[in-house]
């Protein structure tokens, strides 16, 4: 992509940030869509003077997309909630995305999703999900979907938000402990993303996932373990878990609650990482770099345990 223009939507947000590094890397000029490009900025540094330019954009409204898109010679759509609105941004955002850019002319389109991804899916995340793939199939055939399990990263809301808990907490509830996830790397994602912009991946489905299936138990177990914690950990029962989510300001969500009955794990036979040239980075490689936050002592700690050693 050196020297084309990038249009991505989103390219400030967590895994987002990772995509415009990884274009940036390969010489692309990418123009960042975000509704305010103000919390998009932190990205100036990254580029080279001229290689980044921001635009204000709004995914749900096809005015703001269209404007975004012109010139672009790929789209990379990044754009997704945990909670909200799912039918207004992953369906009819989508949409919007996918239909502005063949109206343009673009000649790629990357669109972002999930595993699990299913218009029949029990939960309305993962229902919008699908049928946002549909929506941009439909506008955009030729597009690229991407498809990621859980992703872990330096400023990730999953892997930090349960050592956050497990710092603090003599007793860590665990719901759903045996469901299986295939933790994957933000930059291994983000060089994905990327590279899904070539034409030779037009029209493909690719599902993204780490070296390692874990358990969401084996997961909050690995977890203490680098953090140097040791609180009683107690996997809740099914009829528990069901519970505590239908209950109003609980740390779950009913949708979210469903999304845990099936496991987030590459499907076999799928094209994932290795066929978009990206070698995939075991959790314990790079997460504990940043987990040592949680620790006691913090990097002195692990210096001590160095030392020691």
């Amino acid at each position: 992509m050196k020297d084309k223009l990038v249009t991505i939507f989103g390219g400030g947000g967590f895994v987002g940030r990772y995509v415009v590094q990884a274009l940036l890397r390969g010489g692309a000029r990418v123009r960042v869509a975000e509704r305010d490009p103000r919390h998009a900025w932190f990205l100036k540094p990254l580029g080279g003077l001229g290689q980044t330019q921001f635009v204000a954009a709004d995914v749900t409204l096809p005015e703001t997309v269209s404007r975004a898109v012109q010139d672009a010679d790929a789209v990379i759509n990044m754009v997704g909630l945990l909670a909200g609105d799912f039918e207004r941004v992953h369906v009819g955002g989508a949409r919007n995305v996918a239909e502005a850019a063949a109206a343009a002319g673009v000649a790629t389109l990357v669109h972002m999703s999930a595993i699990g991804a299913d218009s029949s899916a029990p939960s309305a995340y993962g229902s919008s999900k699908g049928r946002g793939e549909e929506a941009v199939r439909a506008a955009f055939p030729n597009a690229a979907i991407i498809r990621p399990s859980i992703v872990f990263g330096r400023e990730d809301q999953f892997i930090n938000r349960f050592a956050g808990m497990i710092g603090k907490a003599p007793v860590v509830p665990v719901l759903r402990a045996p469901v299986k996830f295939q933790p994957v790397f933000a930059a291994d994602v983000g060089d994905a993303m990327a590279a899904a912009t070539d034409a030779r991946f037009a029209g493909q489905t690719f599902e993204l996932g780490g070296p390692d299936v874990m358990t969401m138990g084996e997961i909050i177990r690995w977890i203490a373990r680098t953090i140097g914690r040791s609180p009683s950990i107690v996997e809740l029962p099914d009829a528990a878990g069901a519970l505590l989510a239908s209950l109003p300001f609980a740390p779950i969500t009913k949708d979210q609650w469903l999304m845990l009955q099936r496991d987030n794990v590459v499907a076999p036979g799928a094209s994932g990482l290795e066929a978009l040239g990206v070698d995939p980075t075991p959790l314990q490689a790079v997460a504990p770099e940043w987990l040592v936050r949680f620790r006691r002592t913090g990097r002195f700690g692990r210096r001590a345990e160095t030392l020691a050693a």
